[in-house]
């Protein structure tokens, strides 16, 4: 990843303009949330912030990573011995916004005892709110990602599901994963039959067997950015399954349908999620769907902007976020169907899923 982007630097010191209390200015910026300091920086290191303002851009971190700092390129560097936040502290000055919803209490309060004379304001989610628009490098990233995570759906279809455990199933999916210089991008999902009523089953020894729904949910991390894709899929022959899960299977793929149709740049995140909840609500199984439609995708496998009931998120064309409606039946089965589509002008830009969707028997 192009973590030097100078323009990002840039776009941060621009909204230090109205970033402090009450839209008031800001002159500098201390950024400690790793995956932050990753974003500007390109450093994957356990240890380092960034301290920003109109005059200087200085990448802080200890003698650990002294090499490491030096090869980053548009940034002053700078090494701190002794204690980490006695030394943050000693470099600031004037009017410092910080993450406050990145830091404890504790933290915050060491923080501001140790700054002096300079003014220590809470200014969290600067850079979540620039990391919300991914530029063309991101998104190859993300969709290289999502590549290799519907390379191995098509393996998984292959190979088959029925006699197999859940966690046998999942250990092959990581296995695979890491085989291809990839991580997982969060523990992936195998729930079977009455598993996949809960919507974030954990793989269990459960056996699975024929004329059953699979929910497999997983992603991949690859190059510092994640992917995330949900299938469901039917075991046995076209016989052997019920009609419950027949009707719900279909009923999600209207919904994620609707809830694709309905995501463009400014469209509210709630009302995205209301298209595919009111698909779900009309056929009847409005109170089996307990999450929201979707979230961003980056970095990060969780990051704004949300689609939910109480989503107060504009889309922005750029964005990544996933369209996931469920139906979660208790005790019976459950369906959950999940794209990552990159957010455009007028609707759907790409989507970045290209597994098949149909009900397919393996």
């Amino acid at each position: 990843m192009n973590g030097a982007d100078g323009s990002r630097v840039d776009r941060l010191v621009a909204a230090l303009a109205t970033a402090g209390p009450d839209a008031s200015p800001l002159d500098a910026y201390l950024v400690t949330n790793l995956v932050n300091v990753e974003y500007l920086t390109g450093f994957t290191g356990t240890n380092g912030a960034c301290l920003v303002s109109n005059e200087r851009r200085v990448f802080l971190t200890d003698f650990r990573y002294a090499e490491r700092a030096a090869a980053i390129q548009g940034w002053e560097t700078e090494i701190i011995s002794g204690l980490w936040l006695e030394g943050l502290a000693r470099r600031l000055e004037g009017r410092t916004g910080f993450e406050d919803d990145q830091v404890t209490v504790r933290t915050s309060n060491q923080l501001k005892q140790a700054a002096g004379s300079a003014e220590l304001l809470e200014a969290g989610g600067q850079v979540e709110r620039l990391r919300r628009v991914k530029d063309p490098d991101e998104i190859e990233l993300i969709a290289a990602a999502a590549a290799m995570t519907d390379r191995l759906y098509e393996l998984l279809i292959e190979r088959g599901l029925s006699g197999q455990t859940e966690v046998q199933v999942d250990n092959w999916l990581t296995g695979w994963m890491r085989e291809q210089g990839a991580e997982p991008s969060f523990p992936p999902i195998v729930a079977s039959g009455p598993n996949g009523a809960s919507p974030h089953a954990e793989p269990g020894p459960r056996e699975i067997g024929p004329g059953e729904l699979v929910t497999v949910d997983m992603g991949v991390k690859l190059d510092g950015y994640c992917s995330d894709c949900t299938r469901t899929f039917a075991t046995g022959n076209e016989g052997d399954l019920d009609s419950l899960s027949r009707e719900i299977y279909d009923v999600t793929l209207r919904a994620n349908e609707a809830g694709l149709a309905a995501v463009k740049a400014g469209a509210d995140g709630a009302a995205v999620d209301e298209v595919a909840r009111a698909v779900i609500r009309e056929a009847g199984y409005g109170q089996n769907f307990g999450h929201g439609l979707g979230h961003g995708v980056g970095l990060e496998i969780h990051e704004a902007p949300r689609l939910g009931p109480s989503s107060k998120d504009e889309l922005i064309a750029g964005e990544v976020v996933t369209v996931e409606p469920g139906i979660y039946v208790s005790g019976a089965t459950g369906v959950r169907i999940e794209d990552l589509a990159v957010v455009g002008e007028g609707g759907v830009e790409r989507n970045l899923s290209s597994v098949t969707k149909e009900l397919l028997f393996i």
